[in-house]
């Protein structure tokens, strides 16, 4: 029942959305840098909503796949989100990578290079200040990086941990400079506590671009600049599998059959799930039984609050309010008015502006014959809304009570 509400109260997030182009001047990197802005559908319904918030490097690239995801998954698997995508369609190279390099695997490297700190400066300065001062977000942030983005997504992590919450680092590109990533994370992570914060790593099956015989048992013990891509994420990845006492929450991925250009559908899915496994609803099955008591239901609830509570860092409606009021009105029509009554409250505890929610808590007790807390309720809805179906619902319920 409860997969059913989740599954109704998505069909209307498939409603294709555009991006709002804006901008930023930095004064960091000297240049206005171009973002692309994506809220979530149910903005607007309650106006002092806010969301978490998830900034997606190369976004006029990966943007669509990130709301694609979100489309399917929001609700009960991870929380709705404001997406921003920052454009790096120029100088990319040069404000993802840590480290300046003149040559590459022996060869000269001649592109403008080794800027992280200065990209890194202009979005925890500039870009997340003017964002939370122009979008309905939170300070509950994720970062998600597809190569060079993904290199920089684990610069930020080493860096300024307590920027993002998740990192999700699509095939990220730590042979840079010698694995001068890995270098510096061994010193960084020994010395940080990473508590709630949560890195998915993913790397794909192209161990070697000439030799099929390559593969993933036997990669590590090739010593070619062809497989130092693979080996050097391997090799962040054992290191850090080895030490978790710093408490970061970590979860890699091998894809053998993805290509460093195909990889980053799979693992964007696979890696918001990742990171916000915790987000996902749990006891549906005495949610959904109509013989578990109110008493439990209400325990599975406050549990959830709690739980949201503790990774976003500040109080979140456990349940949309859709799902609450649908389960009160499920619970009306299985005569089980304290049940409902209870999801009705709950709605308006969580949702306290909106109309819908004290119109519901209204039925409900038009539907126990009790007027005046209906006409109280409805009266509460007219003030939110100003609606002329609020006002009527006012004078149906008011002559009902002659």
């Amino acid at each position: 029942m409860l997969s059913q509400l989740t599954a109704h109260a998505q069909e209307s997030r498939f409603i294709f959305q555009e991006s709002t182009l804006d901008s930023i001047y930095s004064k960091t990197l000297k240049e206005t840098r171009s973002i692309y802005v994506q809220l979530p559908e149910s903005y607007g319904v309650n106006p002092n909503q806010k969301y978490p918030v998830a900034y997606i490097i190369d976004g006029e690239v990966f943007l669509p796949t990130v709301r694609n995801v979100l489309e399917y998954y929001s609700g009960g698997f991870m929380p709705e989100m404001v997406l921003v995508g920052i454009s790096n369609a120029e100088n990319r190279t040069r404000d993802l990578t840590p480290s300046k390099i003149s040559t590459k695997y022996g060869m000269p490297f001649n592109e403008e290079n080794g800027e992280a700190d200065k990209f890194l400066t202009f979005i925890s300065k500039e870009l997340i200040p003017y964002v939370e001062s122009k979008y309905p977000v939170t300070n509950y942030r994720t970062i998600i990086g597809h190569s060079y983005g993904g290199l920089f997504a684990i610069y930020s992590l080493l860096h300024t941990p307590a920027l993002f919450a998740n990192y999700v680092c699509v095939d990220p590109s730590l042979d840079w400079d010698n694995e001068i990533i890995l270098k510096r994370a061994k010193d960084v992570f020994a010395s940080n506590y990473l508590k709630n914060k949560a890195l998915y790593m993913s790397l794909s099956g192209q161990l070697h671009m000439q030799n099929l015989e390559i593969t993933f048992d036997n990669v590590m013990q090739d010593t070619s600049d062809f497989t130092a891509f693979p080996r050097a994420n391997i090799s962040f990845s054992n290191w850090i599998k080895k030490n978790k006492e710093n408490g970061l929450d970590y979860t890699w991925q091998f894809y053998p059959k993805d290509l460093h250009g195909t990889i980053p559908l799979p693992s964007i899915m696979d890696g918001l799930l990742a990171v916000f496994e915790w987000f996902q609803m749990e006891n549906t099955d005495q949610i959904n039984d109509f013989d578990t008591s109110k008493e439990e239901l209400f325990r599975i609830i406050k549990y959830r609050e709690n739980k949201l509570k503790e990774h976003f860092g500040y109080l979140e409606a456990p349940y949309p309010e859709d799902l609450l009021n649908m389960s009160g009105y499920m619970n009306m029509e299985m005569n089980q008015p304290e049940k409902a009554k209870m999801y009705f409250e709950l709605a308006i505890a969580y949702y306290p502006e909106s109309a819908n929610a004290c119109d519901s808590f209204s039925e409900y007790y038009e539907s126990q014959k009790d007027y005046d807390n209906a006409i109280k309720l409805a009266s509460k809805a007219f003030e939110i809304s100003g609606s002329d179906f609020h006002k009527k619902r006012i004078e149906t319920l008011r002559a009902k009570k002659l």
